[in-house]
């Protein structure tokens, strides 16, 4: 009976080769196993019919890089690498084919044994690099080795400066069977890119090993997710030798047992463990405690492993020997028989199981009481062998290809592979096996280019390959393509046809052609078809058909013709074409025809040939273009555009038209000007440049400037302008120009100078001044309005009463015409009466030439007549407005009794200074003839000192320079015949007064001196108003005044400085100011020392403390709700008294709707955006240690902004509350 053996927990998978090993295999060798997230890497090596094991170990965590160098990072860790040769031949021949780039010296292939080193060497010239180039190292196509350097992989790269050379090199140090391979290495620079494969073969060792059966049920390796299970498989494969690392191996576990499960990554990622998973999963397992059974002394091993058709034997021994077992497979209880046996030897229980089958692979477990063991069965069946390997075949594409082996087992387990990498079997492959005892054939239908590779087998025992090579077979052109002209418009059809039933794929001018709506492509065994429906210009060319997977094509050309045409669509009806005068014309008229058609350009009978002409043609394929660089008017008229190819002609007609800007209109006329605006017209342009005029602008400038100003901005169609806001007396000149569609016109010539001037108002206060029986005399003011004209004069007329044109001139409006209006009872019309009577001659002028003054006298009149008189002001503009007196006046001297009008400031004394000068007019009445005369004090007044004029109106008396003897009563009288009117004026003429006359020193006592004096002989004709007192130490002489403006004639002077002897002075003062001299003492007042001691005086300290009291209460108040409302007080207290404020007798305190302030005693309440509800009784309470005081006020809040707008106009508080009750009374459903 063979000793049991021990398996892994996992089922064994085949392995996939990695996409950089899909290439063919060396004869006799197989993929191995790929264990599943496990670094160990099996590789089956040829074997003798008898298979052999290999075995495999991981390298430590230290050699893990090293150990990955032909893996795959990421999703496939441990892909298996077999010993094949590299890449197929057509890929060697295509990479030798390749020209180096950069590439100076490549690097090659090499061959060497396990545990060899190898370098491969790569260089690039610099001689044209600006800098380093970029190189990179490939396992297979895509696993850059920079990642994998390390132990067992290095990477240098060196420059040498004479050679300008850079060396870039590869080593492999102590190799494995794994590192064999195709390798690529790639350098880049900018935009080129140079790359070279090369293989690496590494051979095992040739001295074999012995095949160990315990070795082969080692446990796996460690840092596995199986790790500590047994292994069976190895008893499939032959195992090398794993020499023990060198250096010491660091335990991680115990590491990773000690550590926080924070740093678990962390580890890892230090001793370059990638399985992350499983290193959890194991670290799991060994904190796992195992538990002892009280059952079993000794348990099932966990596996056990038999031949097909052998013996197992099952043993546990029980601790209690009296507890029952029981056996079962797969959780079914198992009885004795024939095959199962069970035998007791003391404690130990043994089951054997004879001629062990398939169907005893199963799991079994052994139960005592509540206890149970298990175990798993592996039945392992003998090796098949292949007995006729595979043969190399040829074929051609498109034949059914077969490939057959023989093995030695019927309907045996055979796995297919197609350079290195199974074929897939199942659902709708390509591939098909076919069995038939011992014999498996390989099917693959229509074979095709991509079938030619290296197809191996392998069985459990052996394994064989062979090469299979797929070809073309000859094509010949049975019919090729023809030439074809085509009219456009009418379908297009290609056919060909070629011996052998292939695709192929049909290009136009070198380009592929996709089927489309229009464009069909059909294939029918050997014919091919390329149908084009509505061809098109565009498909003119050379067509190709190229067969699939030959290098052959079968040309041919289409030529599409198509009369010629030019397309007008885009111009109008009429074919009419609008430039701006000026501009250049581009006309693009698209044009058609194949082949293209020759353009030609005319205008009238002359033809436009030359290209360098300002009118010319431009032709381009598909267009042609009608050129005019700036336009003229000259230009405008019909052009023809003619085409022609052998397909035919077409003609057409196209008008162009020139527009351009107006001319300018001419020069404008101002026909009236006024004060401040003028009146011009102009005529149209003579040529409105081919777009009817839409308007016109309008500019003006000062004549002395430069700077016109345009007046308008919106066109104004009319001829007529009215210019306005313009100053008055300046200068000024208009201009015009015409606006059409197409812009605006140059400037006419600018108008004649012009001034706006204006006549003035009227002449105002006409009245009449005086009439005798012969003259009137007439007085006026100037006009409130004269402008920049000025004034030259006035021209006086007048006209006898009865005259027709004093009523025309009434009837003009005048405001000073008396008019009765009258509203008639049944219409309520109005009505306008004259009244006054009309003058019986015409106005008549009464000056000839103007009078620059406000009044004349009308002479030679006839007495008793009635006169109308009226005036008008001149300027530079005309004569203004009449100024008509509103009645006639009677020429009659009329007696006016006299009258004086005293000013009233000469109804006092009128005071002036010596000196000044007096002049006074004193206006009076008095008709005709009054006489005026003056007296002094009853005296006729001296012409000498005192000058008087009189005129017909006042009296002037003028003194140059009064003096004191002006003064005096001035009587005045104006006579009218025997009437008479008489008035006084009081003249005081003042002047300094004169010192005192003698000055005194009545006693001196103590610190004190009295002092007396007489009055001035002189008081400056007003009376003494006060003296002034100094005083002078007699040592110094400087004199200090003591005393100003004193009253009386005697003084007493205190203070002064005993043992100090003074002299005192005094000066005279009026309204005029002091005296010029001062009169001092004859004597000096001696202040003695021995005199009475002086003692100051003892004041008392006075009490300022005082109990708070309101200077200034609250008062009521009404505040609008919604505006911040203020309360004001101020109280008075010593000490300080503390302020409080109450509402309805409640403290304020921390509300942040007031705010208190208290500046110098004014206490202040604001009250923020008050509401009706902040209405009450608010009281300011002071309090010091001496007393309180309160004072209060109603605070009322009235909300709405009528209260606050009629608070605003000032009406009072109280009517504003009856309005508001009112207005709530009106409308009660208001809210």
């Amino acid at each position: 009976m063979p000793e049991p053996t021990k398996k892994a927990d996992e089922t064994e998978t085949e392995n996939i080769l990695p996409p950089e090993q899909n290439k063919p295999q060396e004869d006799g060798t197989a993929p191995g196993k790929e264990e599943k997230e496990s670094d160990i890497m099996i590789v089956i090596l040829p074997s003798d019919e008898n298979s052999s094991d290999t075995t495999s170990s991981s390298e430590d965590e230290n050699d893990s890089s090293a150990a990955d160098v032909g893996n795959e990072s990421g999703e496939r860790k441990d892909s298996v690498w077999s010993m094949g040769d590299g890449a197929p031949e057509e890929a060697e021949k295509q990479d030798n084919s390749q020209k180096s780039v950069l590439f100076i010296e490549k690097p090659k292939s090499g061959s060497i044994s396990v545990g060899q080193n190898i370098t491969f060497v790569a260089k690039v010239e610099a001689q044209d690099l600006l800098r380093k180039p970029t190189v990179k190292w490939f396992k297979g196509k895509w696993m850059d080795l920079a990642s994998k350097a390390g132990k067992h992989l290095q990477l240098k790269e060196t420059f040498e400066r004479q050679t300008k050379m850079y060396t870039f090199e590869m080593h492999i140090i102590k190799a494995k069977e794994n590192y064999a391979g195709n390798y690529r290495c790639e350098v880049t620079y900018k935009d080129k890119v140079d790359s070279c494969s090369f293989d690496l073969e590494v051979h095992e060792v040739s001295s074999a090993p012995s095949i160990d059966i315990r070795s082969a049920f080692k446990r796996s390796g460690e840092g596995q997710e199986d790790a500590g299970e047994l292994d069976f498989s190895g008893l499939l494969k032959r195992r090398e030798v794993k020499q023990e690392p060198e250096e010491p191996d660091i335990d991680v576990w115990e590491l990773l047992k000690n550590s926080n499960p924070n740093d678990y990554e962390k580890i890892a990622f230090q001793y370059g463990i990638t399985d992350l998973r499983g290193m959890l999963k194991r670290l799991k397992r060994t904190r796992r405690e195992e538990k002892k059974s009280a059952a079993f002394a000794k348990i099932l091993d966990p596996a056990y492993q038999v031949d097909k058709g052998g013996r197992v034997r099952f043993v546990v021994e029980l601790a209690d020997p009296t507890v029952e077992l029981k056996w079962y497979k797969n959780g079914q209880e198992i009885r004795p028989s024939g095959k199962y046996i069970f035998e007791h030897k003391g404690n130990e229980r043994i089951l054997f199981i004879n001629n062990c089958s398939l169907t005893d692979d199963a799991r079994y477990h052994v139960t005592a009481g509540d206890e149970k063991c298990s175990t798993e069965l592996f039945v392992r069946e003998p090796p098949v062998l292949v007995t006729k390997g595979l043969e190399d075949t040829n074929a051609y594409i498109g034949d059914k290809i077969e490939l057959s082996v023989e093995v030695s087992e019927d309907d045996a387990n055979v796995k297919w592979f197609k350079n290195g990498v199974e074929l897939p079997l199942e659902g709708k492959s390509r591939y098909k096996v076919k069995v038939e005892g011992k014999k498996h054939t390989l099917i693959i239908e229509e074979g095709t280019k991509a079938d030619n590779a290296t197809y191996s087998v392998m069985t459990t025992g052996g394994q064989s390959a062979a090469k299979l090579k797929v070809d073309l077979r000859p094509l010949k052109i049975l019919h090729p393509l023809e030439d074809q002209t085509v009219r456009i418009g009418k379908e297009l059809s290609l056919k060909c046809e070629i011996s052998e039933n292939v695709d192929g794929k049909w290009y136009k001018n070198g380009q592929l052609l996709q089927p489309s709506d229009r464009i069909k492509m059909y294939h029918k065994g050997r014919i091919h078809r390329l149908i084009i429906d509505s061809s098109l210009v565009e498909d003119d060319g050379e067509y190709m058909f190229v067969p699939d997977s030959y290098n052959v094509n079968i040309p041919c050309k289409v030529h599409i013709i198509d009369p010629p045409k030019v397309h007008l669509d885009g111009l109008g009806d009429d074919n009419t074409v609008t430039v701006v005068a000026g501009t250049k014309l581009r006309l693009e008229i698209p044009v058609s025809g194949e082949p293209p058609p020759k353009v030609m350009w005319s205008r009238g009978d002359k033809w436009l040939m030359d290209s360098a002409s300002r009118i010319r043609g431009e032709n381009y394929p598909d267009s042609s273009c009608l050129v005019i660089d700036s336009a003229e008017r000259e230009d405008s008229g019909v052009y023809r555009i003619m085409l022609k190819n052998e397909a035919g002609e077409d003609t057409a007609h196209i008008n162009i038209k020139v527009v351009d800007i107006p001319d300018p209109p001419e020069a404008p006329n101002v026909i009236e000007v006024g004060e401040d605006w003028c009146i011009m017209n102009w005529e149209p342009p003579a040529c409105d440049g081919g777009s009817p005029i839409l308007g016109y602008y309008i500019e003006r400038k000062k004549k002395q400037s430069s700077r016109w100003m345009r007046l308008n901005f919106d066109l104004i169609k009319e001829t007529t302008f009215e210019p306005k806001k313009m100053i008055e007396g300046v200068a000024y000149e208009v201009r015009v120009f015409a606006v059409n569609a197409i812009g605006t016109s140059k400037p006419s010539m600018p108008s004649k100078p012009f001034v706006p001037l204006a006549v003035t108002s009227p002449p105002t206060c006409l009245a009449v001044d005086s009439v005798t029986d012969t003259t009137v005399t007439m007085k006026w003011r100037p006009p409130d309005q004269i402008g920049a004209a000025g004034l030259d004069g006035y021209i006086i007329e007048y006209c006898f009463e009865g005259s027709s044109q004093a009523a025309t001139t009434e009837s003009k409006g005048n405001n000073d015409s008396e008019q009765i209006n009258s509203v008639e009872a049944d219409g309520g019309k109005t009505q306008t009466e004259e009244t006054t009577p009309k003058p019986s001659e015409e106005w008549i002028v009464a000056n000839p030439e103007l009078t620059d003054k406000t009044k004349f006298t009308i002479t030679s009149l006839p007495t008793g007549s009635k006169i109308f008189v009226r005036i008008k002001a001149v300027n530079a503009a005309g004569p203004s407005d009449p100024r008509l007196h509103p009645q006639p006046i009677l020429v009659k001297e009329v007696i006016e009794p006299p009258k004086i009008r005293l000013p009233r400031h000469l109804k006092q004394t009128y005071v002036r200074r010596v000196g000044e000068a007096v002049n006074l007019v004193i206006p009076f009445q008095g008709r005709p003839r009054a006489k005026v005369s003056w007296k002094k004090n009853g005296a006729h007044v001296d012409k000498n000192q005192i000058n008087i004029r009189n005129s017909e109106n006042d009296t002037i008396i003028f003194i140059r320079k009064a003096e004191r003897i002006h003064s005096g009563k001035y009587d005045m009288k104006v006579k009218v015949d025997n009437l008479v009117d008489k008035a006084t004026i009081e003249i005081q003429i003042v002047d300094r007064p004169g010192p005192p006359q003698v000055v005194n020193i009545v006693d001196v006592w103590g610190e004190n001196v009295a002092l007396e004096w007489k009055p001035p002989k002189d008081d400056g004709n007003a009376n003494i108003t006060g003296y002034t007192i100094q005083k002078a130490d007699k040592k110094s002489m400087e004199w200090f005044t003591v005393i100003e403006h004193y009253h009386r004639t005697s003084a007493t002077i205190t203070e002064l400085v005993i043992g100090n002897e003074y002299y005192f002075r005094i000066f005279s003062e009026n309204m005029c100011g002091l005296s010029d001299d001062a009169t001092m003492t004859t004597e000096s007042a001696v202040i003695a020392k021995d005199g009475k001691v002086y003692k100051n005086p003892v004041y008392e300290d006075f009490n300022f403390t005082e109990p708070p009291m309101f200077t200034q209460p609250l008062a009521n108040t009404y505040a609008v709700s919604g505006y911040n409302a203020t309360l004001n007080c101020s109280v008075r207290g010593n000490p300080k008294p503390k302020i409080t404020w109450m509402k309805n007798k409640i403290i304020i305190s921390n509300d942040p709707r007031y705010r208190m302030f208290s500046n110098q005693g004014v206490c202040t309440l604001e009250i923020r955006k008050p509401s009706p509800y902040d209405g009450g009784t608010y009281t300011c309470r002071a309090v010091n240690s001496l007393g309180e005081a309160e004072v209060e006020c109603k605070l009322e809040v009235k909300g709405g902004v009528s209260f606050f707008r009629l608070l605003m106009q000032g009406v009072p508080p109280h009517i504003i509350d009856s309005y508001m009750q009112e207005l709530q009374a009106s409308n009660p459903d208001k809210k």
